[in-house]
C-alpha cells in the first residue's frame, strides 16, 4: 500500500503588478514553493504589468507536506531579481475544497518573519514529584532552517522561553543543520499552567539585528499528561504583521487541485483492470464496448481529459491501446451523421486519442517540429500578414533609409513564412519511417473506420480529415504555438516569435482542415499563403496515405513497444558533474561537461554525444537522489546521486544544471526511473564533505548518518513518466465511483429501451451482467479502502496527543 498526493498547479495570468523598472514595467516571473523548496519557476513574460503564463504542472508529493506558495519576481539581468509578493495556500485550505480552486489571489508582501522553514529536535519532559517539578527541554538539533545570510547559511541559536525566564544556546556557525546537543531547566509553576512553553530559532549576526528562523510553542497542560515527548517539530512563523502594501501588488489567477490517493496492493485492482480489458477485448457476454460506453456517457467535459489520460495509460501498461481507441472511435462514428463535425468536438475519444498521442508520440514531435521551431526562434524575423497589425518600420542602409509599405512587409513575411513552411512540410513528408508502429497503427484504424462508415464519393477527403483533425490540429498545431508546454523549448517566445508561431499554426491548420476556401473566407488576409497550402495540402494527403499504408504484421512486437517499456533514454542532456572520486574538490571550478543519458537501467555519462569511452551507474544501485545546498558550490542548482559500490562503499556523483527546471526535470526522472530501488536512505547530507567534516551539519566522520530527510516522493509528472499501473487502477476506481450513479441510471434506461423494443431477455441479462459485474467490483474495492481507513485509524489512536498549541 502506498500514500500520495498530487497536486495540479495551472499558474494563468498575473494583473496589477507594481512597476519595478525604469521603463515604466516589470519583467515577471513565477516561483513554484513546496514547503519552501523550489520546484517549478516560469518563464519571464517581458515589459508587462499583466502576463499570461497559462502554464500547467502536476506535482507528486509526500502527505506530510504542508503549504504551496507562489513567489512572483521581476527579472533583472544587472542586479538581484526584485521580489514583488507571493499568495500562501495551505494543505488544509486544498483538502477543503476537493473540486479544486480557481480565481484570483492577491498578492502579499514577502515578511522576513513569516519566511520560515525546517523542522527542530526536541525532548520535552515533566521532572519530579508535585511538590517541586521541573519542565526540561532538550534541544539537540534542527534541519532546513532558512538561509538568512550571503554565504548560504545561517548562524543560529535556539532561545527557550517560559514563565517569565529564557535561556539560549550556543551559536552554530554557517550551518543550516546545527546540532546543539543542549538540556534547560525551569521551575514548574502550577498557577501558570495556560503559559506556553516556547522554543525560538534564530540567526545570530554579529553587525545588524538578529533573523527569526521560526518557532515551536507547547502547551504545559497536554505536556504534564503526556510526561515526556521527543521527535521533530515543524517550526513555524511568527504572528503575520499588517502589510502596508495590501492590495497593491497585484494578483494571480491560479487553478489548483489537490488529490489524495491510497494505492492498494496490485491484487485488489487485478479484478478491475481484468473487466477493463475484457470491456475492450474481442467478446465480453457479446458486448465489447457495453462498459466503454457507459463510461463515455457519464463522464462530464470537466473530468473527460483526466480520465482519457488514465485510461490510455492503464490500456497501455496492458497492451490494449489500439483497442480502447477503436472502440471509441466505433461509438464515435456511431454518434456521427455529419462527417464536418466528426471528432471536433471534446468526446472521450477525441481527449483519449489527444492523449494518446502525447504519451506515445512526444519523441516523433520533437524530431519533426523541432528543427523549424528553433529556426524561428534563433531568427527572429518580424512577420506578420493582417494589414491592421501591420508595423512599418525604417529600411535600407545609412543615409538611404525609406519607410516601407505595407505590402513590403507583408512580402517579406510571406516569403519567411513560406520558407518555414515549406521546411516543416519537408520534415512531415520524410517522417512517416520514423513515426512510432503505435501511432501508425492507430492512425490505420481510425483512417479504416472512418472510410467504411463515410464510404461514399463525395466523403471521400472525410478519411484523411479523420487524420488530420487529431495529427495537425491537436497535435503539431498546438505545439508550434506554445512550444514550452509541448517540451519543444525551455521559455516561452517574446511577443515576435509567438506571433510567427501562430501564424505557422494557422497556416498548418490549414492544410490539416484539407480546404483552401474556407481559410479564405474566415482569414483573407492568410492568401498570400494560399499557394503553399494548396501545395501542402497534396502533400500531406500522400503522407496520411503512406502513414497508414502499414499492415498488422508489420510490427510483431507492437504489444511490447506500446507498453512503452522498450523506451530506451528517457532523459538525456550536457550537464556539469563532479565525481568524489576526483581530487579536485578544493579547486575553483570541479565540474566538466558531460553528456548524460537516463535508460531503463543505466544512467550513462560521456564527454562527448558520440563518444565510444561510457561511464555509468546502475540504476539499481542508487540509493538517494537529492539537491545539494547553494554554499557548497556557490550554485543552488546542484543535484547529488548517492550510489553503492560493489564493496558497499556509497560514492556521490554531483550534477550542475543551468536553471531550477531543469534540476526538478533530471531528479524527478531519476526518483521515478529508481522508484523500486528497496534500500533507499531515508536521510542525507545536504552539503559536501570537504576538508576534515561535512560542511552541512559540521560531522566529521565522513560515514556520519545525513542530516537531512530524503524527499523521494516529490516528482514532476512528464509525458514519459514510466508506467504505473496500480495508480492508474486506483485513478479510474475513484472516477468510477464519482459516476457510478450515473452509471445504474444509464444502464436501468438502456435495460427499459431493450424491453420496450421487445430485443429479448439474453441480450437485457448480458449487459445487467456487465454492469453486475462491474458494481460488484467497484463495491469490493471501496470495502478494502475502508478497511485500510479503520486500520489507519486503529493504529494512530493511542498516537501521543498534539502538543503545538
Amino acid at each position: 500500500m502506498a500514500k500520495r498526493s498530487t497536486l495540479f498547479i495551472r499558474i494563468v495570468e498575473g494583473k496589477n503588478l507594481p512597476v519595478k523598472d525604469i521603463t515604466g514595467s516589470s519583467d515577471p516571473y513565477c516561483v513554484v514553493r513546496i514547503d519552501n523548496e523550489a520546484i517549478i519557476r516560469t518563464a519571464t513574460i517581458w515589459k508587462t504589468l499583466s502576463p499570461f503564463w497559462g502554464e500547467e504542472y502536476n506535482v507528486h508529493l509526500p502527505p506530510s507536506f504542508h503549504t504551496v506558495s507562489f513567489h512572483v519576481l521581476d527579472e533583472d539581468s544587472l542586479s538581484r531579481d526584485d521580489v514583488i509578493g507571493k499568495v500562501s495556500i495551505t494543505k488544509e485550505a486544498l483538502a477543503a475544497k476537493p473540486q479544486g480552486l480557481d480565481g484570483w489571489v492577491s498578492l502579499t508582501e514577502i515578511d522576513p518573519d513569516e519566511e520560515v522553514q525546517g523542522e527542530i529536535h526536541l525532548q520535552i519532559a515533566v521532572l519530579g514529584d508535585q511538590g517541586a517539578r521541573k519542565l526540561r527541554c532538550q534541544v539537540f538539533e534542527a534541519r532546513d532552517l532558512a538561509r538568512k545570510d550571503r554565504n548560504g547559511a545561517s548562524d543560529p541559536f535556539v532561545r527557550v522561553r517560559y514563565n517569565g525566564k529564557t535561556h539560549e544556546s550556543t551559536v552554530v556557525k554557517k550551518s543550516c543543520y546545527p546540532r546543539w546537543n543542549e538540556s534547560f531547566e525551569f521551575d514548574l509553576d502550577e498557577a501558570s499552567a495556560d503559559t506556553p512553553l516556547s522554543v525560538e530559532v534564530w540567526d545570530w549576526d554579529l553587525v545588524s539585528k538578529n533573523d527569526f528562523l521560526g518557532k515551536v510553542l507547547f502547551n504545559i497542560n497536554r505536556l504534564q499528561s503526556a510526561e515526556q515527548v521527543e521527535g521533530w517539530f515543524r517550526l513555524s512563523p511568527d504572528k503575520p504583521k499588517h502589510s502596508q502594501y495590501e492590495g497593491t501588488l497585484g494578483s494571480l489567477r491560479l487553478q489548483l487541485r489537490l488529490r489524495d490517493e491510497t494505492v492498494l496492493p496490485s491484487s485488489h485492482y487485478q479484478p478491475l483492470t481484468e473487466l477493463m480489458c475484457q470491456s475492450v477485448g474481442t467478446n465480453l457476454n457479446g458486448n465489447r464496448s457495453d462498459l466503454i460506453m457507459l463510461i463515455d456517457e457519464t463522464t462530464t467535459a470537466e473530468g473527460r481529459q483526466e480520465v482519457a489520460t488514465n485510461l490510455v495509460k492503464l490500456f497501455l501498461g496492458q497492451g490494449l491501446a489500439l483497442e480502447f481507441l477503436d472502440v471509441l472511435f466505433t461509438l464515435e462514428l456511431e454518434k456521427t451523421s455529419e462527417p464536418n463535425t466528426l471528432f471536433r468536438s471534446n468526446s472521450l475519444a477525441s481527449k483519449s486519442m489527444e492523449s494518446f498521442l502525447k504519451v506515445a508520440g512526444m519523441q516523433y514531435l520533437h524530431r519533426v517540429l523541432g528543427p523549424t521551431v528553433n529556426r524561428v526562434f534563433e531568427e527572429k524575423k518580424y512577420v506578420e500578414l493582417d494589414p491592421n497589425k501591420v508595423e512599418l518600420k525604417e529600411a535600407g542602409c545609412t543615409g538611404l533609409h525609406r519607410l516601407q509599405t505595407e505590402a513590403d512587409v507583408i512580402q517579406q513575411s510571406t516569403t519567411h513564412l513560406q520558407s518555414y513552411l515549406t521546411e516543416l512540410l519537408h520534415a512531415i513528408m520524410l517522417s512517416a519511417s520514423h513515426c512510432p508502429p503505435a501511432l501508425r497503427h492507430a492512425f490505420r484504424q481510425l483512417y479504416q473506420r472512418v472510410q467504411a462508415h463515410f464510404p461514399e464519393k463525395e466523403y471521400r477527403k472525410v478519411k484523411f480529415i479523420a487524420v488530420t483533425s487529431f495529427l495537425c490540429l491537436r497535435f503539431f498545431s498546438p505545439a508550434i504555438m506554445s512550444p514550452k508546454l509541448f517540451h519543444l523549448r525551455e521559455k516561452h517566445p517574446d511577443a515576435r516569435t509567438s506571433r510567427t508561431l501562430l501564424l505557422l499554426a494557422k497556416a498548418v491548420q490549414n492544410i490539416g482542415n484539407l480546404d483552401t476556401l474556407a481559410c479564405r473566407s474566415k482569414e483573407p488576409w492568410m492568401v498570400p499563403l494560399q499557394p503553399a497550402i494548396q501545395q501542402g495540402i497534396s502533400q500531406l494527403k500522400d503522407f496520411i496515405t503512406q502513414l497508414v499504408s502499414c499492415e498488422e504484421g508489420d510490427d510483431p512486437d507492437l504489444q511490447h513497444s506500446l507498453s512503452l517499456q522498450s523506451s530506451v533514454i528517457l532523459k538525456e542532456g550536457f550537464l556539469f558533474l563532479h565525481k568524489t572520486k576526483d581530487k579536485s574538490m578544493l579547486i575553483a571550478s570541479p565540474f566538466k561537461k558531460y553528456y548524460v543519458s537516463l535508460a531503463r537501467d543505466t544512467l550513462s555519462y560521456t564527454r562527448t554525444q558520440n563518444s565510444k569511452k561510457i561511464s555509468f551507474i546502475t540504476l539499481q544501485k542508487i540509493r538517494a537522489v537529492e539537491k545539494v545546498e547553494e554554499k557548497s558550490f556557490g550554485s543552488s542548482n546542484v543535484m547529488q546521486i548517492i550510489s553503492s559500490e560493489d564493496n558497499g562503499q556509497l560514492e556521490t556523483l554531483y550534477l550542475m544544471c543551468k536553471s531550477v527546471n531543469e534540476l526538478n526535470q533530471w531528479l524527478s526522472a531519476l526518483r521515478k526511473a529508481c522508484i523500486h530501488n528497496t534500500e533507499t536512505m531515508s536521510s542525507y547530507h545536504p552539503g559536501i564533505y570537504k576538508g576534515d567534516k561535512w560542511s552541512c551539519c559540521h560531522q566529521k566522520d565522513k560515514t556520519a548518518v545525513g542530516c537531512d530527510k530524503t524527499r523521494h516522493g516529490v516528482t514532476l509528472q512528464e509525458w514519459n513518466d514510466p508506467l504505473d499501473p496500480d495508480l492508474e487502477s486506483q485513478l479510474i476506481f475513484r472516477h468510477l465511483m464519482s459516476v457510478q450513479q450515473a452509471m445504474r441510471e444509464k444502464h436501468q434506461e438502456r435495460i427499459q429501451q431493450e424491453k420496450s423494443n421487445d430485443q429479448g431477455s439474453t441480450s437485457e441479462l448480458e449487459k445487467q451482467d456487465v454492469a453486475t459485474r462491474l458494481f460488484k467490483v467497484l463495491q469490493d474495492l471501496q470495502e478494502a479502502h475502508a478497511a485500510v481507513e479503520r486500520a489507519e485509524q486503529s493504529k494512530n489512536k493511542n498516537f501521543l496527543l498534539e502538543l503545538q498549541t
